[in-house]
């Protein structure tokens, strides 16, 4: 009789560098592991790998001159805005360093949202907003004027960065203005670059219906190829991480064949069909900063077949409480089982109903992977996840 559900490992692998071939380098990390630890592969274990060791094989980098080229390749170079960046240093420095680069000498209007960006980190806290009594969803400020009303209290709160200074570093030709309204920086120039992650179409619909003469483009469609050399991604710039002061890693491409790649020579070596994704950013959000932490455009960018679509499943606390809330002890377990096999055998039911949120495989997935693998030291950017097709009904 089984005792344990689904069981996340994260597998500690040599540093991967530009170049290598990943495909057999992960098998081999999953197969040493289970021989060295003494656990056994089977049918339906997941392998993620982070995307950040993908980008570093493929040696997908830019540099700030490349960025800077290739926006002044996209647009008509004058005066240029860009729209909703995050405020990270790691994210979107770097990023600046070189869409500055490639605007100057000609201003460059930088318009932040408040009191906090995309993802949750904040410029300014909601109280103080709430206290001076602005309305974020009509009132904007100029720099002077947005120091003039909240004064110097913008330090983000968990890293101590004022980015409005921080920012303003990046460039004597740039100017910060903060509006939550995209059209605003319609005010200021009609080339425009939209920095949002997840929200970025609609900022750039909004735009093209206030002026059709307008250049709006969003950030995949910067270095969606190599400039002079350098990187590239379907993805652009989102999803890029910070590789030195000049330099960008960008997020990977063709990920698809390397996942199909690794599932093949897993079933060549082992005979076990193990599903594989490629993942980033979780989407999951602290509770207590408000930081949404998906700043990837994507959790997973590639999967394999197996993990496509959203659980079919029944929450069992739900239907426990309900339908078979006159049970209790094996009359119930056994009862579960049932309606859980009898849910496995419909591909379709209404899941809200009976307790669930509908989400998607690969987001659940990659999210349990980015907190098993962590961001910092442990060294396991490959992840085995065990067991998480198996149910209460399943046998052991």
């Amino acid at each position: 009789m089984k005792s344990t559900g689904v069981i996340a490992r994260g597998i500690l692998t040599p540093i991967f560098k530009e170049g290598d071939d990943l495909a057999p380098m992960v098998c081999d990390c999953v197969l040493g592991a289970a021989q060295a630890d003494g656990f056994s592969l089977a049918n339906g274990d997941i392998i993620g790998i982070t995307e950040a060791v993908v980008g570093r094989a493929q040696g997908n980098y830019a540099t700030t001159e490349q960025i800077a080229t290739d926006i002044r390749r996209k647009f008509e170079i004058g005066e240029l805005g860009i729209v909703f960046p995050i405020l990270s240093r790691n994210r979107f420095s770097v990023l600046l360093r070189g869409i500055a680069m490639g605007v100057s000498p000609n201003k460059l209007y930088v318009q932040l949202s408040y009191p906090a960006d995309e993802v949750g980190n904040e410029l300014v806290s909601r109280d103080l907003v709430d206290a001076k009594g602005v309305n974020p969803y009509s009132d904007s400020f100029s720099l002077e004027e947005f120091r003039k009303t909240f004064g110097h209290d913008t330090a983000h709160p968990f890293t101590g960065i004022d980015y409005i200074d921080y920012y303003r570093g990046f460039g004597d030709n740039i100017e910060l203005i903060f509006s939550n309204d995209p059209r605003t920086i319609l005010q200021h120039t009609k080339n425009v670059l939209v920095c949002d992650i997840h929200t970025r179409k609609r900022t750039q619909r909004i735009l093209r219906e206030a002026d059709p003469n307008a250049t709006v483009l969003c950030m995949d469609d910067i270095l969606n190829q190599s400039v002079d050399g350098s990187g590239f991604s379907e993805y652009g710039l989102l999803g890029s991480n910070k590789a030195t002061p000049d330099k960008v890693k960008l997020f990977p491409r063709d990920t698809h064949k390397l996942v199909d790649a690794i599932q093949a020579q897993m079933l060549a070596r082992t005979g076990k069909r193990v599903e594989v994704l490629v993942y980033g950013d979780g989407c999951f959000k602290d509770p207590r900063g408000g930081i949404w932490e998906l700043a990837d455009p994507v959790v997973s960018p590639a999967y394999t077949a197996g993990l496509a679509g959203t659980p079919n499943e029944i929450k069992i606390k739900y239907v426990a409480d309900n339908e078979l809330a006159h049970l209790s002890g094996e009359a119930l377990a056994d009862a579960l089982k049932e309606r859980i096999q009898q849910k496995a055998a419909s591909l379709v039911g209404n899941m809200q109903a009976e307790g669930t949120t509908p989400r998607q495989i690969p987001d659940l997935v990659g999210s349990l992977c980015d907190l098993v693998s962590g961001s910092g030291d442990r060294g396991t950017p490959v992840v085995l996840i065990q067991n998480y097709f198996k149910n209460y009904a399943s046998e052991a």
